[in-house]
């Protein structure tokens, strides 16, 4: 089988492509974020993405299915328990999870918000399941005329912490989330604790872009940990390092948007010689996805299939490009704005390929880091099958 010299690994964050089978466990029955979003819009523009396959996987309306695919195509079932961007992520790196994170949908118990309370020096308002933009709005006058912190959480194993700038700065933020993050463990060993920060006047406060993830660490070794073991290059692009606790990384570029995360990503393919670079981009999860912003999803994916050509341009003829995602966030479901238990999309692109076609429905997000792990000779992980040997 042919093996690369780098390997691209890019994640649109929350990017699902129809419900899984236990979708239903999760309420997230009918879910499919990027083929309800077009269909919510009327269809999307989405050409480059439609030549790659992507309409080959689904039925989307603008990206319809080509005979002659540039890439190979599929999609990914996730089988560790949750559906959030740590466990999706783990899984995508070869770690399954078969108990599922804790989860808190009546709140956090007074014991761990006095503990929480002691350790920060900050007294707590909120605590309960909530949207970010819409806590802030209840409670930010609050936050701002007390200097209580804002702590809710959702369906996904959070322990979010919002804070006007103004009242407690950025640094003192992260400090205070880095607290939780060691008091966070047991049975309280939330997968993420995030800081949310915003900015603005009553009635007009909004969040910025400095949020930051500070994820438990993962319980076994990822394909990261394997490859910088044997001193490949590894470098993460937007959120990796925060959701790996920094593990497995020999480089790390924190990016503020999509935007930003695809000009470092071309930055980044110009410049590493060898290994991994493992790039997430947030905006599709973090200001449409949980916003049930469909209009401004649709837009991302158009904004994004217009950059895909220079991504696929920068490319050099020993490199291999997988596209996917770690979970769904349907934004066209009024009734949730939490993340959806989704397959997510496949492509995998060099430009060197001939007769590409479908690799069908995998067992496990596992699979891309199975395939990691066949490319750089790296021992196997203890799940997934590798498709290398397919695109050859």
């Amino acid at each position: 089988m042919k093996k690369y010299r780098r390997i691209i690994l890019l994640i649109l964050d929350a990017c699902g492509i129809g419900e899984l089978p236990d979708a239903d466990e999760y309420g997230d029955a009918g879910a499919n974020t990027i083929a309800n979003t077009a269909k919510k819009l009327g269809g999307l523009n989405l050409p480059n993405l439609a030549q790659m396959g992507l309409g080959n996987i689904e039925d989307i309306k603008g990206a319809p299915k080509t005979d002659k695919p540039s890439a190979f195509y599929g999609k990914l079932a996730e089988i560790s328990k949750g559906k959030d961007s740590t466990v999706g992520h783990w899984e995508l790196a070869g770690v399954v999870l078969h108990d599922p994170f804790p989860v808190f949908p009546e709140g956090f118990p007074p014991e761990l918000i006095n503990k929480f309370e002691l350790l920060s020096g900050f007294k707590v308002t909120g605590n309960k399941p909530a949207s970010g933009t819409k806590i802030i709005a209840e409670l930010g006058d609050e936050h701002v005329e007390t200097g209580k912190l804002i702590v809710y959480t959702s369906a996904d194993s959070v322990f979010q912490i919002a804070a006007h700038t103004d009242i407690v700065p950025l640094e003192k933020l992260y400090e205070v989330c880095i607290k939780a993050r060691r008091m966070l463990t047991g049975k309280w060993g939330v997968s993420r604790v995030i800081a949310r920060p915003f900015v603005g006047e009553s009635g007009n406060y909004t969040r910025t872009s400095d949020r930051k993830d500070f994820s438990i660490e993962p319980v076994e070794d990822t394909m990261l940990d394997k490859l910088i073991k044997v001193e490949y290059q590894v470098t993460g692009v937007g959120k990796i390092q925060d959701l790996f606790a920094g593990r497995g990384l020999t480089e790390s570029y924190h990016t503020k948007n999509n935007e930003q995360g695809v000009n470092t990503t071309l930055k980044m393919i110009a410049e590493k010689d060898n290994g991994l670079i493992f790039i997430n981009l947030v905006d599709f999860d973090m200001l449409w996805g949980h916003r049930n912003d469909y209009k401004g999803f649709g837009k991302g994916l158009e904004d994004f299939d217009k950059r895909l050509p220079e991504i696929l341009d920068t490319l050099r003829e020993n490199d291999l490009l997988i596209i996917t995602a770690d979970h769904g966030c349907d934004p066209t479901i009024e009734t949730s704005t939490d993340h959806s238990r989704e397959y997510v999309p496949l492509l995998a692109y060099a430009h060197d390929m001939n007769n590409q076609k479908s690799l069908g429905t995998r067992e496990t997000f596992a699979d891309v880091a199975q395939t990691v792990c066949q490319n750089f000779n790296l021992e196997p992980m203890k799940y997934g099958k590798g498709f290398l040997d397919e695109l050859a």
